[in-house]
């Protein structure tokens, strides 16, 4: 395991088609960095990936603006961030309402080691961290 991060970042269009090309070229880029599609790493990533580019583009779109996906190679965990413009419309730990939405940062608390939210100069990083599972024998 090398001790240096390695680190992959692309802005997407601030739209659903956005998102999705986000959530589908950080798979891309697990792959060829050793996290197969379908495996324990990769599943968590896309969940996330998903979570997070989604509400950047729902609650965190500023016309004129794209959202910025960042994944990390760490030591011990893979980092993701989704950075928009918009500092004023946080995540929430709990649900906002009992329905169909607002259950997806539940999701991201449930599948991530750890999460949280960063501010930037213009708008805020939302940040999860996935473990990587031990190498048999390691």
């Amino acid at each position: 395991m090398s001790a240096t991060a390695t680190t992959w970042a692309q802005r997407f269009s601030a739209t659903k088609r956005g998102a999705r090309l986000a959530r589908r070229r950080a798979l891309i880029e697990l792959a060829e960095r050793g996290f197969p599609l379908g495996g324990y790493e990769s599943e968590r990533v896309a969940l996330i990936v998903a979570e997070l580019a989604s509400n950047a583009v729902t609650h965190g779109r500023v016309a004129g603006h794209d959202f910025e996906l960042r994944v990390m190679d760490l030591e011990e965990v893979l980092r993701v961030e989704v950075s928009d413009a918009r500092a004023d419309r946080r995540p929430r730990r709990q649900p906002a309402h009992v329905g169909e939405g607002g259950y997806g940062m539940c999701l991201v608390e449930a599948t991530a080691t750890s999460w949280g939210v960063c501010d930037r100069v213009m708008g805020k990083t939302v940040w999860a961290e996935v473990a990587k599972r031990k190498e048999a024998g390691a």
